[in-house]
C-alpha cells in the first residue's frame, strides 16, 4: 500500500471543489485537492520515487510499486507558460517524500486570474484503490491524503 501525503501545506478540499470538469469528475484519477495557503511555497514530492514528468505546474512521480502521483499546481496554470514557478528538481530524477520540487506563489496565481488549488491524483487507479481519503481539514506538507492499495 502507497501513501500519499500532502505536496503542500493548506487545506483539503476534495475533488468535487477542483474548478475544472476533468478533475472534478475524476476523469485524469481519484484523488484529493489542497487549496494552498497563498505565500511563496515549495511543492514537495508526495511519495519517494522517481520524477516521469515535470513542468512548472505540474509534476508526476512514480514509487516502487508503481503508482504514478500528479500534482497539478493550479488550475489552468498551463497558460501561465512557467511564470511564477521555479522548477527544484529534473525529470528522471530519484526523490524522497517531502523534497522540494517546485517553489511557487499561490497568491500570485490567483492575482493572475487562475484557481490555486491543487489536484493530486492517482494516475490509472480505479476509484476503489484509494482509502482514507481526505477531503477537508487543514493539511501541512507531510499530512496523509490518502493511501492507495
Amino acid at each position: 500500500m502507497t501513501t500519499v501525503t500532502s505536496p503542500l501545506t493548506g487545506v483539503a478540499v476534495g475533488l468535487s471543489a477542483v474548478p475544472d470538469p476533468v478533475f472534478s469528475a475524476a476523469m485524469v484519477g481519484p484523488g484529493t485537492a489542497v487549496d494552498p495557503v497563498r505565500q511563496r511555497i515549495e511543492a514537495v514530492s508526495p511519495v519517494e520515487g522517481i520524477i516521469v514528468s515535470l513542468h512548472p505546474h505540474a509534476f508526476v512521480v512514480v514509487d516502487a510499486d508503481g503508482h504514478g502521483l500528479l500534482t497539478h499546481l493550479g488550475i489552468d496554470t498551463v497558460q501561465l507558460n512557467g511564470e511564477g514557478f521555479e522548477l527544484l528538481a529534473a525529470k528522471g530524477d530519484t526523490v524522497e517524500r517531502g523534497q522540494p520540487l517546485v517553489r511557487w506563489d499561490p497568491s500570485a496565481i490567483e492575482q493572475a486570474g487562475k484557481s490555486p488549488i491543487s489536484p493530486v491524483i492517482a494516475l490509472e487507479a480505479a476509484s476503489d484503490s484509494l482509502a482514507a481519503v481526505l477531503e477537508e481539514g487543514v493539511v501541512d506538507t507531510g499530512t496523509t491524503l490518502f493511501k492507495w492499495k
